[in-house]
């Protein structure tokens, strides 16, 4: 007997390698009923960008096949994805910040008035799709005005202007408060009763436990298992993902160690009425005044865009400040660095994780060995008359060990590592130093839970041995699991400074928000 109700989408036996025989998908298989949230997740490098590249149209598969409602597509691309109703939304958004936010969703289909753009009939059709999915947004305003969670509901109106009935969501929380999170959630159950299918893509179990009607987990390219959400559990989830038990990451958020046990610690850091200035010209910074101290986490929370961004780069030495004093404590006295260079900074023992790693911590043409040691590769220790010591290679295959760096060989091209592998190597690297200030800048974005467990238990272990370290996330939870004390950023200036043991992820989202009470404990 034929399903009368077949599902809205089937990847049937798909298989994709890539050059070097470095196979990301083999014979997955996975349906996704009419109308339901779908999550797929899995460790980085499990298959799930490559499987969601092959649907919608921009990775072609070696082999396999792709139905819709039963029926097979023929000639798979961007083009006929778009005309078979499939629109991704991307982790990273790609609007045109100084268009309205009627000009960026319809974009290549601008309504015409003769031969002119006809911006009443863009924002009129803009209204009306807002009001119909209840993505409530000013059609007339500029991009460059929006908050990220609003962007977001741009990008989705985008791909519902474009005639989507399939939505994919690429980690579509990474860069949300938790209030964002939770309109976002309204929204997307409002468009599942509107018949949309979505499939769902994150790396936060307890969101997709949340969301999700179905769950499939990928594990090295293959599908491990597919089941109803209702009823799973997220301890089996990450051992599904990950193949193992996975060593917790994070203690309990509410940890020991706290503002009141790190006040009377000497302080490393001290930042002092910064001021600093967005590329455009415009304030980023508005007199902030921090300080870290040994043995401490201070970490930094604010919507991005606030500030947290520049703080860590004027710090860092990569961003010129316009006024205020950064200093660094040797035990002794504070020594004003603000004109000192980067390689200065680091010999008085500062290290910084950047927020890109592609742009700030990686050579992507150099191999592995060469990341290792950068910043260091003028040491004797590593580098030699006649080039880069053995000794080198043993730091790296250390480093790699410790922090599950996968590559086939050290001597690989770092471009060819996964996002995860590199991040992993970023941040070792820089933890090799044994820094006694560290600049960590959001250190889990896009690594899977493995590495995140990985990574928490450096910073931690860093944080034993005395290290200050200054943390910026956008990951609340994270947040909350590793900081001593919570600093908020709003519109470039600290608005408060909270204690984890008595702060939750729906408080901080409203300071975050420029809400909430009065500063918590002294900063």
């Amino acid at each position: 007997m034929t399903d009368v109700n077949p599902p809205a989408v089937e990847m049937l036996h798909i298989t994709k390698r890539f050059s070097g025989g470095v196979v990301a998908v083999e014979d997955v298989s996975i349906g996704v009923a009419q109308g339901e949230i779908h999550a797929v997740i899995g460790e980085n490098g499990a298959g799930k960008s490559t499987l969601m590249g092959v649907l919608s149209g921009l990775i072609p598969a070696d082999s396999g096949e792709i139905r819709l409602s039963g029926a097979p597509v023929s000639n798979p691309g961007p083009a006929s994805a778009v005309r078979h109703g499939i629109g991704m939304v991307y982790q990273h958004f790609m609007l045109i910040p100084v268009f309205t936010v009627a000009e960026n969703i319809v974009l290549g289909r601008e309504p015409a008035a003769g031969l002119r753009f006809d911006r009443r009939a863009a924002e009129e059709q803009v209204r009306a799709l807002s009001d119909r999915y209840g993505l409530k947004v000013d059609p007339a305003a500029r991009v460059e005005t929006l908050s990220v969670g609003q962007e977001q509901r741009v990008e989705i109106l985008k791909v519902l202007h474009c005639g989507a009935d399939i939505l994919i969501l690429d980690e579509p929380t990474a860069v949300l408060t938790p209030q964002e999170t939770k309109d976002l959630f309204s929204v997307l159950l409002q468009l599942k009763s509107q018949g949309k299918t979505i499939l769902f893509i994150s790396h936060k179990l307890n969101e997709v436990l949340a969301i999700a009607d179905t769950i499939t987990v990928l594990r090295h390219g293959k599908v491990v298992e597919t089941m109803p959400a209702k009823g799973a559990m997220k301890e089996s989830l990450a051992r599904m993902m990950v193949g193992r038990d996975l060593e917790s990451g994070a203690p309990d958020p509410r940890h020991p160690v706290g503002a009141v046990a790190s006040a009377s610690a000497e302080v490393l850091l001290e930042l002092e009425r910064i001021e600093v200035l967005r590329d455009n010209g415009l304030p980023a910074l508005r007199g902030v005044s921090l300080q870290v101290r040994s043995g401490e986490i201070l970490g930094l929370a604010g919507v991005e865009g606030n500030g947290q961004t520049e703080l860590l780069e004027v710090a860092a030495g990569l961003r010129e400040k316009v006024g205020g004093e950064i200093r660094l404590h040797d035990g002794v006295s504070g020594r004003d660095v603000s004109r000192t260079s980067i390689s200065e900074r680091h010999r008085l023992g500062l290290s910084h994780i950047p927020e890109d790693r592609h742009r700030r911590g990686l050579v992507l043409d150099f191999s592995v060995v060469e990341n290792a040691i950068l910043g260091r590769h003028r040491d004797e220790a590593f580098c030699g008359p006649w080039g880069i010591r053995s000794s080198a290679d043993i730091e790296a295959a250390t480093l790699a060990e410790r922090f599950e760096v996968h590559a086939n060989d050290l001597a690989d091209r770092v471009r060819g590592l996964s996002g995860g592998n590199q991040q992993k190597l970023v941040v070792g690297r820089e933890l090799a130093r044994r820094p006694r200030v560290l600049l960590a800048a959001q250190p889990t974005r896009g690594v899977d839970l493995a590495a995140v467990a990985i990574i928490h238990r450096a910073l931690r272990e860093a944080r034993s041995t005395g290290a200050a370290i200054l943390l910026v996330s956008s990951d609340l939870s994270e947040l909350l699991a590793l900081s001593d004390r919570i600093a908020v950023m709003y519109e470039g200036s600290v608005v408060a400074t909270l204690d984890p043991a008595k702060t939750t992820e729906e408080e901080l989202g409203l300071y975050m928000a420029g809400g909430g009470r009065s500063s918590a404990i002294p900063s």
